[in-house]
C-alpha cells in the first residue's frame, strides 16, 4: 500500500506510467462489496493497479484491512464534488476508467471524466422508488450527468428500469457484488470464540442499528432481561456507526441493565449477570453473525431505508427486519419469498418473533438453510459486472 503524502498517496515515476483502474467506494459497505471485484481485476489485469478512494476515514480503514498487503492497490481520499479539484485529481492520477459503487452519482467527477475522455461505469447500481422520485424534481440535470456514464450495472431489473427513466444508458443487470463477498474465515473464527466465550447463553443480535432504534429496542428487552423465564438470554447490539458506541453505553446505564464493552470481553467467559453485550468493534459484523442465534437488522424500526441484509446471509443466519426497508426493497422482499427474512412492524412483535425462534428450533434451522440457498442462488455478478466492464479496460 502505498504512503501517503499530503493529499494523495505518494506514486513512483514509474507506477505513474502504468494503468490505474479508479475504484470509488464511499464508505465501509461500498468497500466490501468491492472486495470480490478488485480482486476479480487484479488477477484478470496484471498489469494494472487499482486506485481505491473512500469518503470516509472507516471506508479507508477497511480499505486498509482488506487490501494493505498488496503494492497493486493504493488508497486516498477524493476531493469533494468541485470542478477544479476533480480535474487535478484525474491530472494526478490518470486512470484508465472509473468505476463508482451503487449510489455515487457525482455529477461533477462525471462530467470531468468525460473532458478527459476517461469512461465512468456505475456498478451495483441501486435506485430506490423513493430517490427517482425525487432525482425527478432535477430531471434535466440528472439525465444529462447519467447520460455521460459509459455503462451502468444495476442490481435488479427495477434497479435498471429506474435507472433508464433517469437517462441511463447501456444498463445491464448484472445482479448483486455483495452475494460474491466470501465471509473472512478469520472473523468467523473470531465469532466462533466470541461464542464460545458466551457460553450456551441463547443470543439475539441487533445488528446495524440507527439513532432512536435502540431506546425503542431497551424499552422493550426490560421486561425480557426481568423475566425468570429469559434469565440468560443475552443481548448484542452494534450500532451502525461507531460515533454512537458511547451513546449505547449511556443507554445502557440509563436503564440499569448490567453491559459490557466487546473491546473488553478480553478471552475471558462473559459473566452471566451481563445482559448486554455492545459492539463497539470496527470490522466485526460477521464474527456477531457467526456468535448469535436470531438476527435484527437495524434501520429499519424507525424510517431510514434498512440495511444490508446480504451479510448476515453468508454466514447462515436468516433475518428480522422492520417496515422500512425502502433502500433495500427488492432483495428483502426477494429475502422474504425465500423464507430467508421475515418482517416485524414494531420492536414489540420484533421481540416476540426473535423468542418464538429461540423456542423454535427446526424453524430457526429451516429459515436458516433458506438464507445459504439464497445467498448461494445469488452469486456470480462480479462476473458479469467484469464482462460490462471489460470494453473499457484499456491501456492508456
Amino acid at each position: 500500500m502505498a504512503e501517503r503524502i499530503g493529499f494523495y498517496p505518494y506514486i513512483e515515476k514509474a507506477l505513474i506510467s502504468q494503468n490505474i483502474i479508479w475504484i470509488h467506494a464511499v464508505s465501509v459497505g461500498e468497500t466490501r462489496a468491492a472486495e470480490p471485484l478488485i480482486s476479480f481485476i487484479l488477477k484478470k489485469y496484471p498489469d494494472h493497479y487499482i486506485l481505491l478512494t473512500h469518503m470516509t476515514p472507516t471506508g479507508r480503514a477497511t480499505g486498509k484491512t482488506l487490501f494493505g498487503q498488496s503494492l497493486r492497490v493504493l488508497q486516498s481520499f477524493i476531493p469533494y464534488d468541485v470542478g477544479w479539484m476533480i480535474n487535478r485529481f484525474l491530472h494526478h492520477f490518470s486512470p484508465c476508467l472509473c468505476i463508482l459503487m451503487e449510489t455515487e452519482i457525482w455529477p461533477n467527477l462525471i462530467i470531468t471524466c468525460k473532458k478527459h475522455k476517461i469512461p465512468v461505469a456505475l456498478v451495483n447500481a441501486r435506485l430506490s422508488e423513493k430517490s427517482l422520485r425525487r432525482s425527478k424534481y432535477f430531471l434535466a440535470l440528472m439525465t444529462q450527468v447519467i447520460s455521460n456514464i459509459s455503462c451502468i450495472g444495476a442490481q435488479t431489473t427495477l434497479d435498471a428500469d429506474r435507472l433508464i427513466q433517469l437517462g441511463g444508458k447501456n444498463v445491464q443487470v448484472t445482479g448483486n457484488i455483495k452475494f460474491d463477498v466470501n465471509p473472512s474465515p478469520a472473523l468467523v473464527e473470531v465469532g466462533i470464540d466470541m461464542r464460545n466465550l458466551i457460553g450456551r447463553r441463547p443470543v439475539i443480535l441487533f445488528a446495524s442499528t440507527r439513532d432512536g432504534e435502540e431506546k425503542l429496542i431497551f424499552e422493550k428487552i426490560l421486561k425480557y432481561c426481568h423475566d425468570v423465564a429469559y434469565a440468560n438470554l443475552l443481548f448484542i447490539v452494534v450500532p451502525r456507526h461507531p460515533q454512537r458506541f458511547d451513546q449505547i453505553v449511556s443507554l445502557a446505564k440509563e436503564n440499569n441493565l448490567p453491559f459490557l464493552r466487546r473491546t473488553n470481553l478480553n478471552n475471558r467467559q462473559l459473566p452471566s449477570r451481563i445482559k448486554i453485550l455492545i459492539g463497539d468493534s470496527m470490522g466485526e459484523m460477521p464474527a456477531y453473525y457467526t456468535a448469535c442465534d436470531v438476527v435484527f437488522i437495524g434501520g429499519s424500526l424507525l424510517p431510514m431505508g434498512g440495511q444490508n441484509l446480504i451479510e448476515a446471509f453468508s454466514v447462515g443466519k436468516s433475518v428480522l427486519i422492520g417496515p422500512h426497508t425502502f433502500n433495500f426493497s427488492d432483495i428483502t422482499e426477494q429475502a422474504i419469498l425465500a423464507g430467508a427474512a421475515t418482517r416485524v412492524d414494531d420492536a414489540t412483535i420484533m421481540l416476540e418473533a426473535a423468542c418464538y425462534l429461540l423456542e423454535n428450533s427446526p424453524r430457526r434451522f429451516l429459515m436458516n438453510e433458506n438464507a445459504s440457498r439464497f445467498f448461494l442462488k445469488n452469486r456470480g455478478a462480479v462476473r458479469y459486472t467484469t464482462a460490462m466492464l471489460t470494453p473499457f479496460i484499456q491501456p492508456r
